[in-house]
């Protein structure tokens, strides 16, 4: 999770409301531990039920990627205005917003009877969590002293651990007994209650500071344009002036973006933090890492359902043991970089997540999961365990220990930003892999207009059996077979570029990474940005942690 300059600094335990109880102290910490599951556990649900989204409302490849990065869209873009609002608004204030506005919307989604409002929803959810999410941990800076501040954050990052680890065996058993609408209500609900109730009062820290409304705005256009493009370009073309317009648009925006937060009185994104080289490094690492994760975990969900026929719970299942491998190793590896230096971790690590996923190009339309799918899942999860922690830790060793709030915060917005330029970005190559391979298999073979519509309808989902009701059985057959090879190499293709993405992560740590002169204990950022915070963003010295 993320934190602001100052709620997650040191400066923010100015704000810490005197007398607080040691129950209200446990109370707040139960409902911060809630609200950040709540994010967490419905990543992981909305990723596992993607496929019964598209059963469910349509919308093939394209609302698929829509649902999953509209809410990554505004989350990425907004989670670092999140973070100063609730300097200049309140900590508890800003939560409950958050965590009230993220019931609503996932109401709504709930609702939601078309694939466009659902999509739409989605990103107001995103808006949500990007309140939520930084207004979180900056909450128990402000309750907690400091001598209780890092059992505190070390008790909340476990249990987002946790969830974390947890998310894709609820998400799947949620999902094979109940309706993908109906998930996240009756936790939003305590949430609220124990805000309510127990949480104290905080008091604005940054009062002074102005929202950076501008800067928001332009990020989310220059992300949003240059998406729509990436996620509409296989259906509508490059030619076609809505795509090539967003995608300038969007870059010219997003350039726009950077530009005027390299000006702003109160910018939301600090630009001097990239003077420091292992920040700079350490945040392309971050990118190119995990966009290659977000991408894999997308698609392989994706195939393991739509294709090899997997249940909900079954490809929920499948996932569980990279959060269990990094549960358990993480913080060991993240000893070991303490010791030796990051540099040698995040050099070597992605290099061994990029083998297991290679490993993954092995499996056939017919998968079996303990000997095609489980392998390559744990070498994966085992590069993955080596590289987090030391790469969080070589972050923040890289800028002043002042500093450290906004650059998890950074950090955090990166590897979410990451997530939805891959999944978009490797989509687009996909879905013409796809096309491409379904046109060379079909190629001579005659198509009645009920099997040219099977086909059209195919592209459109991509990775998938086609709908072949109504198509000649001889017919049927040969588009069947054919859709199934297709998807399996539209899907090694874009694992492959996934994979190509984490190894150069690798390499780019290997070669710009310096071992820090600053200590920042890697054992103590164990689940990286995938889960909690480290306690050097929340203005705890390693040494005093």
């Amino acid at each position: 999770m993320s934190a602001s300059s100052q709620s997650a600094g040191a400066a923010a335990p100015a704000a810490t409301s005197p007398g607080v109880s040691g129950s209200a102290k446990r109370l707040t910490l139960v409902a911060t531990i809630l609200g950040s599951s709540i994010a967490i556990l419905d990543g992981s649900v909305v990723s596992v039920a993607l496929p019964s989204i598209q059963r469910s409302l349509g919308g093939g490849l394209a609302g698929q990627q829509w649902v999953s990065n509209a809410y990554l869209l505004t989350l990425g873009s907004l989670i670092l205005l999140g973070g100063s609002l609730g300097d200049i608004f309140g900590e508890r204030r800003i939560f409950a917003l958050g965590v009230g506005g993220f019931g609503a919307t996932s109401l709504l989604c709930a609702l939601a009877p078309t694939i466009g409002l659902l999509v739409a929803f989605r990103a107001l959810q995103g808006v949500a969590g990007a309140l939520l999410t930084p207004s979180s941990l900056a909450l128990i800076v402000s309750t907690f002293p400091e001598r209780e501040r890092g059992p505190a954050i070390g008790t909340w990052t476990a249990w987002g651990t946790i969830a974390g680890a947890l998310g894709p065996l609820v998400a799947g058993l949620i999902l094979n007994v109940a309706s993908w609408r109906w998930i996240n209500l009756l936790v939003v609900v305590a949430c609220l209650w124990l805000i309510m109730r127990a949480v104290p009062r905080t008091t604005p820290s940054a009062t002074h500071r102005r929202v950076d409304v501008i800067g928001a705005l332009l990020g989310v256009l220059g992300l949003g344009g240059t998406v729509f493009a990436l996620i509409e370009q296989p259906r509508l073309g490059w030619s076609n002036p809505a795509v090539a317009g967003s995608l300038i648009g969007g870059v010219t925006l997003f350039a726009a973006f950077l530009i005027y937060e390299s000006r702003a009185r109160d910018p939301m994104l600090k630009l001097d933090l990239f003077k420091s080289r292992n920040f700079a490094v350490g945040n392309v690492e971050t990118l190119a890492l995990y966009g290659g994760l977000s991408a894999l975990f997308f698609f392989l969900v994706l195939y393991l359902q739509q294709v090899a026929g997997y249940s909900p719970l079954k490809s929920g299942l499948a996932l569980l043991p990279e959060s269990v491998v990094m549960f358990a190793l993480s913080s060991r590896f993240g000893a070991l970089a303490d010791r030796l230096g990051p540099r040698l971790f995040m050099g070597a690590g992605p290099l061994i997540a990029g083998a297991g996923m290679l490993m993954l190009l092995t499996f056939g339309v017919h998968v079996d999961y303990l000997t095609e799918v489980l392998p390559g899942i744990l070498v994966f999860s085992l590069g993955l365990s080596i590289t987090v922690a030391p790469l969080t830790a070589a972050i923040l060793a890289g800028i002043d220990q002042a500093e450290a709030g906004i650059g998890s915060a950074v950090n955090n917005a990166v590897a979410r930003v990451a997530g939805l330029i891959a999944t978009v970005a490797i989509g687009a190559i996909v879905a013409a892999q796809f096309s491409s391979s379904l046109d060379h298999h079909l190629a001579g073979q005659p198509l009645t207009p009920r099997g040219q519509a099977a086909v059209a309808e195919a592209k459109q989902l991509t990775l998938g059996r086609p709908s072949v009701a109504g198509v000649p059985p001889r017919e049927a057959v040969a588009i069947t077979v054919a859709s199934l090879d297709s998807s399996l190499t539209a899907f090694r293709v874009g694992v492959g570029v996934a994979s190509a993405l984490v190894v150069i992560g690798g390499l780019i740590g290997a070669v710009g990474i310096q071992n820090p002169r600053r200590v920042v204990r890697a054992q103590q950022c164990p689940g990286g940005q995938l889960a909690g915070a480290p306690l050097d963003a929340a203005g705890l010295h390693a040494s005093t942690a």
